[in-house]
């Protein structure tokens, strides 16, 4: 058997020997944790009897300390007699005269201090140290003005001013001033400022179309309600402008900014508009985008 083994995987008797002993080996160490665990293992045993004081002591402990500040309010609220109050701002003596710890009214006087303000009789349970019992004995007494009919008397009085067609200046208008334009909300306001920043300045109404959302029917609506104030607007002095300041313009792609920037490194300064044609990358349509912006 042993010289068929041989024969077959055509190694020495020492070989043999060798893959024997490894694989010896190789069981030994997979069955030795089952061998230890029959050998050495012991189970810890644990009575419960010997933990139950533990048990007993943390219950107790427990029980004791549970709500604890809110039971001593409670049982000084019962002592107390209570009175009409407003929450806000009331000194510190006179919680403590309706029932409430020091330590409550404290809690209550730094939401104060960070700007926290009741506006209803419910804002009290926002006090976490505050017990629903507590807040149930204190409900009746809680008064707290009323200021909502002054705001809606002066919000009655308060009529919009009309706006004349043609008032807002296009350039000159801040996000306020561009609300009193019929059709055009906070969004759309903010929209027509960040563009106009890129562009330095609308120089004809037709622009406003380049504005995201402002299509066909919304340009009718408002165009006539906006003028051009031309001498508002940002030149660039196109011998002097870098790379960053013409990536405002949303007509030039970055390679037209770098072929601007690069023909007058190899060509020398600009001198007109003509200049600019010489420029492959630039079509007559993107010259006369900019035009209105730059200065030589």
């Amino acid at each position: 058997m042993y010289q068929k083994v041989k024969d077959y995987l055509n190694i020495s008797r020492q070989e043999l020997r060798g893959l024997i002993v490894v694989f010896f080996l190789m069981i030994v160490i997979y069955l030795w944790p089952f061998i230890w665990e029959r050998i050495y293992y012991q189970p810890l045993e644990i009575k419960i009897e010997t933990l139950q004081p533990i048990i007993n002591d943390i219950e107790s402990f427990s029980n004791n300390n549970k709500y604890h500040d809110d039971e001593d309010a409670d049982l000084v609220s019962e002592r107390v007699k209570l009175f009409k109050f407003n929450p806000n701002h009331l000194p510190l003596e006179d919680w403590v005269k309706l029932g409430l710890s020091e330590k409550q009214a404290s809690i209550i006087k730094k939401y104060e201090a960070k700007g926290g303000k009741f506006y209803k009789k419910e804002d009290l349970k926002k006090i976490y140290s505050i017990s629903e019992k507590q807040y149930l004995k204190l409900a009746p007494f809680i008064v707290i003005p009323d200021n909502r009919s002054s705001y809606k008397k002066e919000f009655a009085e308060y009529k919009r001013p009309e706006i004349k067609r043609g008032t807002v200046s296009i350039n000159l208008a801040d996000s306020l001033a561009l609300l009193e334009v019929k059709g055009i909300g906070p969004a759309f306001a903010s929209r027509i400022i960040k563009y106009r920043n890129r562009l330095g300045g609308f120089v004809d109404k037709e622009q406003l179309r380049e504005v995201f959302g402002v299509d066909s029917l919304k340009f009718i609506q408002i165009k006539d309600q906006l003028i051009i104030d031309a001498e508002n607007i940002q030149y660039l002095n196109i011998n002097q402008v870098t790379f960053d300041e013409l990536k405002r313009f949303p007509y030039l792609s970055y390679k037209q900014m770098n072929a601007i920037i690069a023909y007058r490194k190899q060509h020398g300064l600009y001198t007109n508009l003509a200049d600019l044609k010489r420029i492959v990358l630039l079509n007559q349509e993107i010259i006369n985008k900019i035009a209105p912006y730059i200065k030589f």
